[in-house]
């Protein structure tokens, strides 16, 4: 029986490196691996050896026949990829090249000094440069991070109903206690040491600082009470220190969510979700307590393009469908966007939509009792109303009470207490570094910085915000590799301080530093504390809880 791959996949490609038959598509040598949603499995081709789901970082490869409810689509989904390709035609992939002379294209000679790399973030871009680093070469990594834990964007990022995924973080973590690894955690590059101190004392920087800013939607009335940007509340469910616990009020009825990507669909997902679902996973003590108190009863997902457009991934969208106790409406405002879904192909993402319930929504009456997310493509926001209904005071005076969109007939209002604005987000310049303000990344050269010997970007501060966690993988490769190749040809500054130094430099800069037995320290404590509420953990919310854990009694190192 062949194996499927399924909604969680992370397009990391570790999966088409141990396949022996290569049967899984598209792999990081053909054109289609950058834009590709997911990766495919051929039914025909596989020989059903596992090797794949072995090496899954987050279990998304599954046997066809023990495809759960929800994901028996995802067997049909892979075998449509192939469909018009002969089995076994394709030549490219790591098991299948022509034959010729050995390559060793990045790799240093074996008596070239050790390096010294600092990484600047611990998220999946630093950490698949990490990974890259001690696994291809004798480097030595300082792993530096400005809040007290490390983790980035799988521990603030990913939505809790989404475990699998955030299994990534456990192949990240077994490089936290690497011999060849220092971890300087709570410390700011550009607050508590300066670009140039960090460089001082290490070989190169690489800068792995992720795209930490909200895009604006640019109507009038968007900084209102009670319209806050979607970063902020994936932040606020995922215990993120630098979120207040009552930053979010859910006394509000229907929540607007612009923007239909996979971040707004997470929003969507959790605000609708039985607090008692999420009751086992990490989700965030306060955020578990505010959903349990919810009023909200409607989410509309709010999209300016057609459903055939939808800028989220069709397996996103597909695990809307199989939400238990809420329904899913398409508003059938628009005759496109039904027209669009009759016209859909078995392979396009608006087929996923084609058996949902179609209304023609009437903003002018209330949520029913029911949990639901209603999908309105073809409309794009006007401005959001605050004030009193009466009053119509739009910038002024109290918070959202609704948002003005377009539509097939003109414009209307859609009665909201809350808005949240999910259309994407930008990096934040970097000090000491160039900054292209319009895409919101530091220009590079393949992962080189402009104008900065030693110092490389890899991950959303490089690329821009695109690509899922896997994305980083390539991305680091090209990084490392561009690295790897200007140490062989002398190009790094020589640094003028040793690790120690700069260690002693950073304990004397941050009140809050943490090293990797602190890192362990606080990964007990959550677990501990998990455990005994029936969940896998539950995190430390604030930088002083994280802090005071780190220090407390000290044990060695997990092996």
């Amino acid at each position: 029986m062949a194996y499927a791959i399924t909604q969680t996949c992370c397009n990391d490609a570790t999966c088409v490196a141990v396949c022996p038959v290569n049967c899984i598509h598209p792999t990081p040598e053909e054109r289609a691996f950058g834009s590709t949603e997911m990766l495919h499995i051929d039914p025909r081709a596989c020989i059903d050896c596992g090797a794949c789901a072995d090496a899954c970082p987050v279990d998304a490869v599954v046997p066809v026949d023990r495809l759960r409810e929800g994901q028996k689509e995802y067997a049909a989904l892979n075998a449509a990829y192939f469909e018009g390709r002969d089995p076994g035609t394709s030549v490219t992939g790591p098991n299948f090249h022509a034959w010729g002379r050995p390559r060793f294209e990045r790799v240093l000679p074996p008596d070239f000094p050790r390096l010294r790399v600092a990484v600047v973030g611990t998220g999946p871009a630093g950490m698949y440069a990490a990974e890259d680093l001690l696994l291809h070469t004798d480097a030595e990594v300082t792993l530096v991070d400005r809040l007290p834990v490390a983790g980035g964007l799988v521990r603030y990022g990913v939505a809790p109903d989404h475990p699998a995924t955030k299994g990534v973080g456990e192949t990240f973590a077994r490089f936290h206690h690497h011999p060849r690894v220092r971890m300087e955690l709570g410390l700011e590059v550009g607050r508590d040491v300066t670009p140039e101190e960090l460089a001082a004392h290490h070989d190169a920087v690489v800068y792995a600082v992720g795209a930490s800013a909200d895009r604006r939607t640019g109507v009038p009335g968007e900084d209102l009470p009670g319209s806050i940007a979607a970063t902020t509340f994936v932040a606020w469910y995922n215990a993120h220190p630098e979120v207040a616990p009552d930053a979010v009020d859910l006394s509000a009825e229907r929540v607007v969510v612009v923007g239909n990507g996979n971040v707004a669909l997470d929003v969507a997902r959790i605000l609708v979700a039985d607090p008692e679902a999420l009751a086992g996973t990490d989700i965030a003590d306060h955020a578990l307590a505010a959903l349990r108190r919810s009023r909200v009863r409607e989410v509309v997902l709010l999209g300016r393009r057609g459903p055939e457009d939808a800028a989220c991934t069709r397996s996103e969208l597909l695990a809307l469908t199989h939400l238990d106790g809420v329904r899913l409406v398409v508003d059938a405002h628009d005759p496109r966007v039904t027209d669009a879904l009759d016209a859909a192909r078995p392979q396009d993402k608006a087929a996923v939509l084609r058996g949902a319930e179609r209304e023609r929504v009437d903003w002018s009456r209330p949520p029913g009792a029911e949990r639901r997310i209603v999908l309105r493509f073809r409309s794009a926001p006007v401005a959001a109303l605050g004030g009193t209904a009466e009053g119509r005071a739009e910038e002024t005076g109290g918070g959202v009470r609704a948002l003005r969109v377009t539509g097939a007939d003109g414009e209307a209002e859609i009665p909201a207490g809350m808005l949240l604005r999910a259309v994407g987000y930008r990096g934040v310049a970097v000090p000491g570094l160039p900054f292209d303000e319009a895409s919101g990344t530091v220009p590079h050269e393949a992962g080189r910085v402009a104008g900065a010997p030693g110092t490389y970007v890899v991950g959303w501060i490089k690329r821009g915000p695109s690509g899922g966690i896997g994305a980083n993988r390539t991305c680091a490769a090209e990084t490392v590799g561009s690295l790897i190749a200007d140490a062989a040809a002398g190009a790094l500054p020589a640094p003028s301080g040793g690790a120690k130094a700069f260690h002693r430099l950073a304990r004397r800069r941050s009140r809050h530093l943490v090293d990797a037995r602190g890192l362990a320290a606080i990964q007990r404590a959550e677990e501990a504390r998990g455990h005994r509420d029936g969940r896998p953990r539950v995190k430390l919310a604030t930088v002083e809880e994280l802090v005071a854990t780190a220090r407390g009694p000290r044990r060695l190192l997990p092996r």
